[in-house]
């Protein structure tokens, strides 16, 4: 008797053990590690279907995690949009439109990585987490609009940017080549001198592997920020991440459309054009060349942050979000940079790596917005009602499971808005718009373009003027008008 009373006690003190441990190994709190790309369209990544732009690194964390199709940011460029997924909030919630940090706005509301830290995180980003200048900010090293709120510690690497020793070139508005290689936001080529350590990513790389090893004894869980800022112009890498696309001449361009601008309003013509940047064929081809060079530098750098997170031991107690403040044009429609509202400028590579949950790729609708409560619910943080952004972590584990019909972004400077479904484009230019114009919508001053993504995926023709789509252009435009009296009701009005 007493012998089976000792093996039942035993028996019991064994499950009362590991019960323990399952439910201490449920309530610690996992590691974030957020890194961020500076103007990375999707389509220069291999794992989003590049032939030419390997980008192994990068591809892996793919494997690991769950990768979105169909993932778009709230501004297509870099002040709106960071200042947007950090806050919680759309831009016209906000009205952070510009480069500067929305604290004024949310005064004392937490951001993303100040949540973490208020709820026991130790948060620090490297680089360019909210808007920083590039390639001014990065060669003063200065700390642009940053939220001092938001970390307990902070680094910027500061870089030569253009004026690397090196190979150099300017591509715009330099048709006859005489024009030396010029700063600011030019896209210009530099095929540098040096290794990695010289430019401002291979920095924020290096202190991202030096600060993961310092944590590998700390107590409290991290959120960390890696802000690189390759491939945002200038195109500066290190010359070997050039060789495999050279000569510039084998580049492919995209498919160019005989009056492509037509059908489409004033204010839907890209800010920078293969025109008004006077690229002919063989500087576009090189800018293209140059972008890569500056994504396979980046992917290089992406690398070994993961290779560092791998050996402190901390992967699987980590969840790693990869992703662009907003896309790039590489020659599209003839456009260049961002700021448009086609897919190539407003779409963003998305990759969420969770311990525990099986790889997948989701194609479901999925907005930058909906980071701030999706890792907070992936973490067991408290929820807060007032966030805008959507938990999508039951697509992680269910990648059909849909939680947005539509995504919705906003090109400020033009007054533009997106919203974006699985079978439709819209766009439109301001928020009041004239009525019927001959059975259509006037194209002239705003204006609205209408896409039909499954036939036109390149959005080639715009068919908001033609009388047979005058109900879908009617409904989205009522669509807008909701989504904005939505977005503008908010915790943030007195």
């Amino acid at each position: 008797m007493k012998s089976i009373i000792f093996h039942q006690s035993f028996n019991l003190a064994i499950l009362g053990f590991f019960l323990c441990q399952i439910i201490v190994h449920a309530s610690e709190k996992k590691n974030v590690l957020f890194i961020i790309s500076d103007d990375l369209t999707y389509t220069a990544l291999s794992c989003y279907g590049n032939k030419i732009c390997k980008t192994p690194n990068i591809d892996k964390l793919a494997k690991q995690g769950t990768r979105f199709t169909q993932a778009y940011c709230q501004a297509t460029y870099c002040g709106p949009s960071r200042a947007s997924f950090m806050s919680g909030y759309y831009p016209h919630a906000t009205g952070a439109l510009g480069y500067k940090n929305p604290r004024p706005q949310i005064g004392e509301r937490s951001t993303w990585s100040q949540h973490f830290r208020n709820h026991g995180y130790h948060a620090a980003r490297i680089s360019k987490i909210f808007h920083m200048g590039v390639p001014g900010g990065i060669e003063s090293g200065e700390d642009g609009a940053d939220d001092l709120l938001s970390w307990d510690e902070k680094y910027n690497s500061k870089g030569p940017e253009w004026r690397a020793p090196g190979d150099g070139e300017t591509l715009q508005k330099n048709p006859d080549g005489k024009k030396p290689v010029v700063g600011g936001n030019t896209f210009v080529v530099v095929e540098a001198d040096g290794d990695d350590l010289v430019h401002s990513d291979g920095k924020t790389a290096k202190k991202a592997v030096e600060l993961i090893k310092k944590y590998e004894n700390m107590e409290k869980p991290f959120w960390l920020g890696v802000g690189f800022v390759r491939p945002h112009v200038p195109f500066v890498a290190p010359r070997k991440y050039y060789k495999p696309f050279k000569p510039y001449s084998n580049m492919v361009l995209p498919e160019k459309f005989p009056d492509d601008w037509n059908d489409i309003p004033k204010a839907g013509i890209n800010y920078c054009t293969s025109k008004n940047m006077q690229m002919d064929i063989r500087r576009q081809k090189k800018a293209v060349g140059g972008y890569y060079a500056s994504v396979a530098y980046l992917d290089a750098q992406v690398g070994k942050v993961m290779d560092a997170l791998e050996k402190s031991g901390k992967r699987d107690k980590t969840i790693v979000i990869f992703t662009s403040d907003h896309g790039f044009h590489l020659g599209e429609h003839d456009f260049w940079a961002k700021v448009s509202l086609r897919d190539e400028s407003a779409k963003v590579p998305l990759i969420i790596s969770v311990p525990g949950k099986k790889p997948a790729v989701c194609n479901s609708f999925v907005e930058l917005l909906d980071l701030y409560p999706t890792v907070t619910s992936l973490s067991g943080l408290p929820e807060q009602s007032r966030l805008q952004g959507k938990d999508i972590s039951k697509m992680l584990d269910d990648p059909s499971h849909t939680v947005r019909q539509e995504a919705f972004s906003v090109a400020p400077m033009r007054k533009g808005f997106l919203l974006r479904n699985k079978q439709w484009a819209f766009i439109q230019y301001g928020e009041n718009l004239p009525h019927k114009l001959n059975g259509g919508f006037e194209h002239g001053g705003n204006g609205i373009e209408l896409f039909e993504m499954e036939q036109d995926p390149q959005q080639f023709i715009n068919l908001a003027d033609t009388l047979k789509y005058l109900p879908v252009v009617q409904s989205f435009r009522k669509k807008l008008k909701e989504k904005l009296i939505a977005v503008r009701k908010n915790d943030l009005i007195n």
